[in-house]
């Protein structure tokens, strides 16, 4: 192992996502000492300066990204995320459009699943833009380009595969799509509300659109202990997802 790589590091007590680097790392387990990474390789053991042991673990792109993500505004989770890949069924060198950007969950997952594809992400915000400039630095997204501008005032790119959209402003840009989305393309609207729903379903419709379809992407975890019953606590209802495809 060397300098710059991320690992993740797993005990029965708490689990740590660490970057690799020159010195110590304080835990509530002890220090510990990075030098002592040099020489060792995934699923090898690895002491704390108290003595106390974690299993040195290759880490997901989950694991990265809750870790090294900050977020400035609320985010599609992934399970949004997944449904949009799942439903437009995009390939891996797929030319990209989403907007508002907000913290970057979107292009930074988009930009690990797809590699080979190109992304561009608008976001107005000032604030919101920088911070998402740094995750996706951090995240090492080299395959994304986040724009600083309203997407409003058009969408410089043409034949687009997919164009994903998280704004209020969604049933305005939807004729702007219209024009830049590839035939075959799809768009994928986001809207935390019924009424908003309707605006974006009404636009779709208005700019001809195909094969519409609206789904609400509920998940419940359960919990295993004495019983195995539903969790009573956790995050179900998050939003509306709209796909919809140009054909002409």
């Amino acid at each position: 192992m060397k300098n710059g790589d991320i690992v993740l590091l797993v005990s029965e007590e708490r689990n740590y996502v660490v970057r690799i680097q020159e010195g110590k790392m304080n835990t509530s387990n002890g220090q510990i000492d990075f030098s002592k990474f040099i020489k060792k390789k995934i699923g090898d053991k690895i002491k704390t300066s108290s003595g106390f042991q974690f299993t040195i673990c290759k880490p997901t792109n989950n694991d990265i990204i809750r870790k090294y993500t900050k977020r400035s505004a609320q985010v599609m989770l992934p399970k949004d995320i997944f449904s949009i890949i799942s439903n437009t069924g995009i390939f891996n060198n797929s030319l990209i459009v989403d907007s508002g950007t907000g913290s970057g969950f979107t292009s930074i997952y988009m930009s690990k699943i797809f590699p080979n594809s190109k992304i561009i992400t608008y976001e107005i915000d000032k604030k919101f833009y920088q911070n998402a400039k740094n995750n996706l630095s951090v995240n090492n997204c080299t395959n994304v380009k986040i724009k600083n501008k309203n997407i409003l005032n058009g969408i410089q790119e043409k034949k687009v595969d997919l164009i994903i959209l998280d704004l209020k402003e969604s049933p305005d840009v939807i004729k702007l799509a219209y024009k830049s989305l590839n035939v075959g393309g799809w768009i994928s609207v986001y809207s935390p509300t019924v009424n908003h729903l309707i605006k974006v379903n009404n636009s779709l419709i208005k700019f001809k659109f195909k094969e519409l379809k609206i789904i609400e992407n509920m998940e419940r975890e359960w919990q295993f202990t004495k019983t195995i019953r539903p969790k009573t606590m956790g995050i179900m209802h998050t939003g509306f997802l709209t796909f919809a495809r140009k054909f002409i």
